[in-house]
């Protein structure tokens, strides 16, 4: 329950159209749900206009299936992030009207028809698309217009120049890149809006699986330019959004 919603309630208590008993029922559930192994956070919606994401690796296909049961009744839409195939197959076989997205490991409630601004999802490579896909998904279903321009990492940087019209459109700008994570500070360079650099862990030894992409981005010299964790799609994409729809 947003405020949007929260507010439609208690307009509703107080114009007499609903009872103080079916407020109560809507109420019940604040501000936390206790399921024992989890305390979901009802209140989330409430305060960040989004519910609590879930993540979806280290936990039991019985307590994702608990979690989204209760979720799915309270919440228009909701995330479930890192999620396998297979354990996303049997979660499927019980709640067949939501949606997965495979390649950024992605369970939502529904996709939004409506999409505001413009973000832009750059991959270095076409290894780092499975993390630029879970960034790509999680803006979409919070709201955003995406744009995804794959492959243009800086061993041919020739490449990312044929798209500089929409760096320069994009309201924000989220650029994905493993081995030695250059191409965020490219990126900067050109762009007037916030980057958000986003380092994977595809690369070799000394790679460090994203350690040396990550400290690249954080000594980035365009100033621009701010990291998230390595392979933290979901992180990216949610920050876009908060930067998008201001």
């Amino acid at each position: 329950m947003n405020q949007k919603e929260f507010k439609k309630l208690l307009l509703n208590l107080q114009k007499g159209k609903i009872s103080l008993r079916e407020t109560l029922v809507q109420l019940k559930n604040f501000p936390y749900l206790d399921l024992g192994f989890a305390k979901f956070d009802t209140h989330r919606s409430l305060r960040q206009n989004f519910p609590e994401v879930i993540l979806g690796k280290g936990k039991s296909i019985e307590q994702l299936e608990k979690i989204i049961g209760k979720i799915d009744k309270i919440e228009k839409n909701f995330l479930v992030t890192k999620l396998a195939s297979e354990p996303a197959r049997k979660i499927l076989e019980r709640f067949p009207h939501l949606r997965y997205f495979k390649e950024g490991q992605i369970l939502a409630k529904k996709m939004p028809k409506n999409k505001k601004g413009l973000i832009l999802v750059l991959s270095a490579g076409t290894s780092d698309i499975p993390v630029a896909e879970e960034a790509v998904t999680t803006a979409e279903v919070l709201g955003n217009k995406v744009v995804k321009v794959y492959d243009v990492g800086v061993a041919g940087i020739h490449r990312l120049f044929d798209h500089l019209k929409v760096i320069q459109k994009a309201k924000v700008l989220i650029v994905v890149a493993g081995m030695e994570g250059a191409l965020p500070a490219v990126v900067g360079g050109l762009a007037r809006t916030p980057v958000i650099a986003l380092p994977t862990s595809v690369g070799y030894g000394a790679n460090l699986k994203g350690i040396a992409a990550f400290l690249t981005m954080l000594n980035s010299c365009s100033p621009n330019v701010a990291t998230v964790n390595i392979d933290n799609g979901f992180g990216a994409g949610y920050l876009a959004s908060l930067i998008n729809q201001r």
